[in-house]
């Protein structure tokens, strides 16, 4: 194992090869994607990502948690300084952090990290507030999030990019969810460009190895009607088929490869290090592999990001934190001895011209694929949800949240009408212009419309005092807006303007994750689901509400 002493040489030979010492985050160069490779911004010298995952006590997935707690990996300056030095010693020049706190300074530890040429690609969602799998939905508190990571992050030049989803889909039965997902990278990049963040800040997505992973690659790479601004800028895989001694085609490696050779973006490993069939158990990973991927892979992949850091129990971690002391495992040392070797080949940018298109989307049918690729679920505005509550003459007046889905059942299954302002169907792309305002708003506009429907009598706005009549208002600005999104909710939603996330941004790091509710998940059915629903609901939900 190598001593401190030797760092500070090493620390130099990495800044060399980036064209920089001592750097700041304020001057140490972007990483820029051009076709399938991603590149050193200053010398055009290619980047292969040799790095970790840094999140200690976090199991990342693609459902929402409440029970889940996090701590955020770039607001400790002491951890980082006692972590870095070891990382350097295993040629880290990445790391990839699940959940990170946007109202948090991470001034001092971004700081660390470039001085040591060290990049951070973040998620953006945390426990909680991420995009299920099972109930998919993107709305307002899931935009408000992604936007304030965005903000807090965007200053920082080694940050190379976000991940809008990890893992949404991991079963055959969840492709639907991919069609917000990719809702989320169009407007995560929009409000980047919105808000002349830098133009080298990409957002990606990260998939397990799971069975519809080929049209999974191909959705959110492809361009309907050549809309480039719903394509992700990079591609993350967990991959986890090398497992000790394997070789290139025991692991499919090579399958992978031949598979990605037309990509049109970067793909790279997001998570590897596979634990199951070691000799010696989970700590003993040989990591041969690594002579693989940066070897004869690298005119494809541009590397990877080891799974993980610290060891939790879940058995995979590369070093044990005791009492605030480092103790690296034998894997450590396997990593360290196998990187040491590999010398990736250097592509310059100035002799690279990007050859591949992006691929075509994959079709909707059988039991394969779910998620249309266009119309995607429309862009969420804030703007136009809190205008459209106040236009309302019937209004929610309680957030008692709980109490929310009896009422959607009562007034969708009285009469769908009322409901397709907010209607989310992912297979037939038929989404209402209010289905990425909260759950309150869009229950208030489903009151609503069922206020109206009822001739306006004030029985008809109560729902067991969870609603009351108000006085509407349009405020300046709201006119336009609320005519776009149409009467019955069934128009167009403009995209919001000015900064969203950080002055709304709450964080659940260090305590229990806000929840996100969602409303009901028949709206993702089809009409006959629906049909048969309302007439149950006719018959048996009669008398449920003193209205």
């Amino acid at each position: 194992m190598w001593t401190s002493s030797a760092l500070p040489v090493l620390s130099l030979g990495l800044a060399a090869l980036s064209g920089t010492l001592a750097q700041s985050y304020n001057d140490i160069p972007e990483i820029k994607a051009v076709g399938q490779h991603f590149f050193y911004s200053n010398n055009g010298s290619q980047f292969y990502l040799k790095g970790v995952a840094y999140q200690e006590n976090y199991n990342p997935n693609g459902t929402a948690n409440d029970a889940n707690t996090y701590t955020d990996p770039l607001a400790d300056a002491d951890k980082c300084k006692r972590d870095i030095p070891f990382m350097k010693q295993i040629f880290t020049n990445v790391i990839r952090v699940y959940a990170v706190d946007p109202t948090a300074n991470h001034d001092d530890c971004m700081e660390q990290l470039a001085s040591n040429d060290i990049y951070v690609i973040a998620d953006l969602g945390e426990p909680g507030t991420s995009i299920d799998s099972n109930d998919p939905s993107w709305d307002v508190g899931l935009y408000t999030r992604y936007t304030a990571v965005v903000d807090s992050l965007s200053k920082y030049k080694n940050v190379i990019g976000f991940f809008a989803g990890n893992e949404v889909v991991s079963a055959q039965n969840q492709t639907a969810a991919a069609a917000f997902v990719k809702a989320a990278v169009r407007d995560t990049k929009g409000y980047i460009k919105q808000m002349n963040y830098r133009t080298t800040l990409g957002v990606g997505y990260a998939t397990a190895d799971v069975p519809s992973r080929d049209e999974l690659a191909h959705y959110f790479a492809c361009t309907p009607g050549d809309d480039a601004s719903t394509s992700i800028d990079f591609w993350g895989y967990n991959v986890y088929s090398w497992c000790g001694d394997s070789n290139y085609q025991t692991s499919s490696y090579d399958e992978r490869v031949s598979f990605f050779e037309d990509y049109p973006v970067p793909v790279f490993f997001a998570e590897y290090g596979c634990i199951e069939g070691i000799d010696g158990g989970p700590t003993h990973r040989p990591f041969t592999e690594v002579a693989v991927l940066y070897g004869n892979m690298t005119s494809v992949f541009s590397g990877g990001i080891v799974y993980e850091w610290f060891y939790s129990d879940n058995h995979y971690g590369l070093v044990e934190i005791n009492d605030n002391s480092v103790s690296p495992y034998p894997d450590f040392t396997s990593l360290q001895s196998q990187l040491a070797k590999v010398t990736p080949s250097i592509t310059q940018s100035s002799a690279y011209t990007p050859k591949n298109t992006a691929p075509a989307c994959p079709t909707v049918g059988g039991t394969t694929w779910a998620a249309a690729a266009s119309p995607l679920p429309p862009a969420v505005n804030p703007q136009l949800c809190s205008c459209e509550v106040a236009s309302l003459q019937c209004n929610v007046d309680s957030d008692d949240s709980d109490s929310y889905a009896d009422v959607f059942d009562y007034i969708c299954g009285a009469n769908e009408d009322y409901c397709s302002g907010i209607s989310h169907n992912a297979t037939t792309g038929t989404y209402g212009s209010l289905g990425g305002c909260s759950p309150k708003d869009q229950l208030a506009w489903v009151a609503n419309q069922y206020y109206l429907g009822s001739s306006n009598k004030a029985s008809a706005c109560d729902f067991n005092g969870l609603a009351k009549t108000q006085s509407p208002s349009t405020a300046a600005g709201c006119e336009a807006l609320i005519s776009a999104a149409g009467t019955n909710g069934d128009g167009t939603v403009p995209s919001p303007t000015g900064q969203q996330g950080t002055a709304a941004a709450s964080s659940s790091s260090g305590g229990a994750a806000t929840s996100t509710l969602t409303t009901p998940g028949f709206f993702n059915y089809g009409s006959a689901f629906f049909a048969a629903y309302a007439i149950t609901a006719l018959i048996s939900g009669v008398g449920m509400f003193v209205l």
